[in-house]
């Protein structure tokens, strides 16, 4: 059987966390280019709204809502208004993440570690547990978590940052395995520097960085793949060194 030259998402719901700017931004518009009714999601009221017009204006189907993914109460009224809006998600990329400051762990504040926690590995969890029983109802779904090439080697002053997407990454490997049987795949992204506010990554060369597009782009193959098949992790760096 041919693989179709041009993909198709038409009929398909994404949920896209921070979906406001980034990556996240980068992603909402590459999916709603397939033709999916797309939902980002951010803290921001106003500047989520404002994201999701700009999309809109481009052609995607767009819809903002605020959405504080460490605040469970807060991520299962997303999942209310998510099933009685649209009846299910087909795609759920987990984007929203915070990287705190450059630090010693030694010297790290408490309350920064448990900041980085809460959104990078609860928050997902949180996401998780409120949108996986909508895909395992449809029968099928694709779970896309947006990690960094922190979780897979060490960043000196980012150790907290570090872990928490190496547990990231140790949660979507063991996740993947729970859900194949109900049909849905779940990947993990790991991006190395990207040229985005996020992460300014002080004396690189932005033009050498990789771009929101970039993650994008891979998001993008991951959701349209043959139905036979899921990648479980994919490991990106820029061609050259920034």
């Amino acid at each position: 059987m041919p693989l179709s030259s041009t993909p198709s998402l038409q009929g398909s719901v994404a949920v896209v966390t921070g979906g406001s700017r980034g990556i996240g931004y980068g992603v909402a518009a590459a999916l709603g280019s397939l033709g999916a009714s797309v939902v980002i999601t951010g803290r921001s009221t106003e500047r989520v709204q404002v994201a999701a017009r700009e999309l809109s204006n481009h052609n995607a189907e767009c819809e903002g809502i605020a959405c504080d993914v460490t605040d469970l109460g807060s991520v299962t009224g997303l999942a209310a208004h998510l099933r009685h809006r649209y009846g299910r998600v087909d795609v759920l990329v987990n984007n929203a993440g915070v990287g705190g400051p450059a630090s010693l762990l030694h010297e790290l504040d408490p309350e920064a570690w448990d900041q980085i926690f809460d959104t990078n590995v609860r928050g997902v969890f949180f996401m998780l547990r409120a949108i996986v029983p909508l895909m395992i109802a449809a029968g099928s779904g694709h779970i896309i978590n947006i990690s960094s090439l922190a979780g897979k080697n060490p960043l000196p002053r980012g150790a907290a940052y570090s872990a928490s997407k190496w547990a990231l990454n140790g949660l979507s490997y063991s996740v993947a395995e729970e859900l194949r049987s109900e049909n849905i795949r779940v990947s993990v992204v790991c991006p190395g520097s990207v040229d985005t506010e996020f992460s300014p990554h002080s004396g690189k060369d932005p033009g050498r960085m990789l771009r929101p597009e970039d993650v994008a782009h891979v998001v993008t193959m991951l959701v349209t793949q043959r139905p036979q098949s899921f990648v479980s992790e994919v490991l990106m760096r820029p061609t050259q060194k920034p």
